[in-house]
């Protein structure tokens, strides 16, 4: 038998592939996306005490660490300049809430970030560039979104109540628009992207999309529609030069906006308005009014420079409704600048990484939470834009170096054994 017969060369390694991720993994994912929830938001058919939300919520937090640890008993992390900026940024809170100008709500806030952050930690270990903790990300919310349309199809009246406008709402679990709008554009934009990338088959995908986008158009919601829009043009911008698949989708999404324009100009307009007068939309529904109040009430030089605490994203008994400006409120300007670097440095990181799948993802999401921060909060505390950006770093990160193969068509040496006597 010819000694060439079974001395091919291994075949190289698929770029962002690395040791096998455990399905624990995957479970922990989703335990911080169910922390994440939240506990307020609509009225639900079964109302839910807030204490047993808190509870549900605080506890996957809980067993999503438990279960990290137990994966990685060993503590192996790999180096992360994101979660770095974020140690860094639980920090300055735990600094900002020791005086307990919020209460001692801060400090549990800061407990449960240090948790998030902790869990965070202890998963980098898989963060590989692969396209592992997209999957779980797309199922985590789909599985969410699952809730949202069984509420629908159960109760109607309950998920779009007048008190929201005729927004569709959380039925089941107290979710509210602009939470459903976000998971809905987020899981949307990640699944054309693994599309056009050729990572899933079209009727997988038309499962996610097509009832995503539903919930989508009946939340109403205007910043996850312009975020899911920007980032994904910037997203598949990013490929046009290397894949053939996101030309022809970027062309035909050129016409189709331009049609869809044109011919129905009007009832996106009335979409687009919610029924509002021109004075409430250009205060925003509101919003500039609390952030003008915020901006122009007395500080002292530490409130100014390390916020009050962490709190409930609230000012005056409103919702800001804006991350810059409740990070500034709660962890002050040394939080912002924190902020501002985290989203500077993973835009920076992804334009310097050459064309692939992986970065047009993490540029899918780095737009999407850039966008978002105008009118939604979140990217000082645990929260949903904060596991996106976390997403985005494990997209990243560089593929864990493979061991060195021996020569092919080489004989080993065999080891030496020293003589029994």
């Amino acid at each position: 038998m010819d000694e060439r017969t079974n001395t091919r060369p291994p075949t190289a390694p698929e770029a962002g592939t690395g040791p096998g991720t455990p399905r624990t993994v995957g479970v922990v994912w989703g335990l911080l996306v169910l922390n994440t929830l939240g506990s307020a938001g609509a009225k639900t058919i079964v109302p839910l005490p807030r204490s047993l939300i808190q509870m549900v919520t605080m506890g996957a937090l809980v067993a999503a660490f438990a279960l990290a640890l137990t994966v990685n008993l060993r503590l192996r992390v790999r180096p992360s300049a994101y979660l770095l900026l974020l140690t860094l940024l639980l920090v300055t809170s735990v600094i900002s809430s020791a005086n307990l100008e919020s209460g001692f709500g801060a400090l549990f806030r800061c407990f449960r970030l240090a948790l998030f952050i902790g869990t965070l930690w202890l998963l980098s270990r898989w963060w590989d560039g692969g396209l592992t903790f997209v999957r779980h990300h797309i199922r985590a919310y789909f599985a969410v979104l699952g809730s949202v349309a069984a509420g629908l199809v159960v109760s109607p009246g309950a998920a779009l109540p007048d008190l929201y406008g005729g927004r569709l709402v959380g039925a089941l679990w107290p979710l509210t628009p602009p939470q459903i709008g976000q998971y809905a554009a987020v899981i949307i934009g990640l699944t054309v992207l693994l599309v056009l990338g050729r990572r899933t088959d079209g009727t997988s995908a038309a499962v996610v999309i097509v009832p995503s986008l539903v919930l989508l158009a009946l939340t109403h919601t205007r910043t996850a529609t312009l975020g899911l829009f920007i980032g994904l043009a910037l997203a598949i911008g990013s490929l046009v030069l290397t894949s053939a698949a996101a030309r022809r989708f970027f062309t035909w999404a050129v016409v189709c906006a331009v049609v869809a324009g044109v011919g129905f100009a009007s009832a996106l307009q009335t979409w687009f308005l919610r029924g509002q007068s021109k004075e409430n939309f250009s205060s925003l529904t509101g919003r500039a009014k609390v952030w003008d109040a915020l901006l122009s009430a007395p500080r002292s030089t530490s409130e100014k420079f390390l916020g009050v605490g962490l709190g409930d994203k609230s000012y005056g008994g409103l919702p800001i409704d804006n991350s810059w400006l409740a990070v500034y409120n709660e962890q002050g300007l040394a939080g912002v600048t924190l902020v501002a670097v985290i989203i500077i440095v993973l835009g920076a990181v992804a334009l310097l990484r050459p064309p692939s799948l992986q970065r047009a993802c993490a540029i899918f999401l780095i737009s999407y939470c850039a966008v978002a921060s105008y009118t939604e909060a979140g990217l000082g505390d645990a929260s949903p834009y904060l596991l996106h950006l976390a997403l985005a770093a494990a997209l990243l990160a560089a593929p864990a170096a493979a061991a060195p193969a021996p020569a092919p068509g080489l004989p080993r040496r065999p080891a030496h054994r020293p003589e029994v006597t």
